[in-house]
């Protein structure tokens, strides 16, 4: 319930901070914030030390907390937080609606490489699912991912039309909390370039890697190829030894 909570708190603050509710570019201080959001100073001190981490604000000692103008500059698409990575919940849309297409889904024995992956037997099988993402039904990224069916046994074709990994933290009671991955671009394909629209000289971005739930078992490997326009990646360097 407490990660809820600073995830909400999270949520709001970002949508008031992209809404250019704070003019002065400070936000209130801890205090005003517990007693704005009706929630424990733990709470909003988890959610403030979150975003530092991601580099949306800065605390300088004995000024407050301000908002990273440079973050406000550079937004990329993707803003992962808190304790579910999921790609639909870590969308900056900027009004845009969200949507996806479900192009292939079904059950494969796992191969070598996944049963190394994701940690499987090799007479175990995995779901395969390739996903077309969307924004105001404009093709953004081709999403193709590999997850255990003993992990997820009840995910159906109705379910991966949606958010997977909200439906793990809601109906599984499963989160999503680590994951390694590489960024990379290549040359586009031929289905890269017919369901994201690219010229043949136009290059694809790429986001791969494994998603791991919070207990360390590893739940899925992914390729994302991403509509080049919208590979733009951000990261908060801190020299801090604490």
């Amino acid at each position: 319930m407490a990660d809820l909570v600073y995830r909400k708190i999270m949520r709001d603050l970002k949508e008031r901070i992209f809404n250019q509710e704070f003019n002065d570019k400070k936000l209130p201080d801890e205090r005003s914030l517990s007693e704005s959001y009706g929630v424990s100073r733990s709470s909003i001190k988890r959610a403030l030390n979150v975003m530092a981490q991601q580099g949306i604000i800065f605390k300088k000692r004995g000024s407050g907390t301000f908002i990273n103008p440079l973050y406000l500059k550079n937004q990329s698409l993707f803003n992962y937080e808190g304790t579910n990575l999921g790609v639909t919940d870590s969308f900056h849309l900027d009004g845009k609606r969200p949507g996806i297409k479900l192009i292939d889904y079904q059950v494969i024995p796992a191969s070598k490489e996944l049963q190394q992956d994701l940690f499987l037997e090799p007479d175990d099988f995995v779901y395969k699912i390739k996903r077309l993402r969307l924004l105001d039904d404009e093709p953004i990224i081709i999403e193709t991912g590999y997850i255990p069916i003993k992990i997820m046994p009840g995910l159906t074709p109705s379910v991966v039309k949606g958010s997977i990994f909200n439906y793990l933290s809601e109906i599984e009671g499963k989160s999503v909390t680590k994951s390694f991955m590489s960024i990379l671009a290549e040359p586009s394909n031929q289905q890269d370039q017919e369901l994201l629209g690219l010229s043949d000289k136009e290059p694809v971005g790429i986001m791969e890697g494994i998603f791991f739930l919070d207990d360390g078992t590893p739940l899925e490997v992914s390729n994302m190829r991403v509509h080049y326009k919208y590979l733009k990646y951000n990261t908060f360097v801190s020299l801090d030894e604490e």
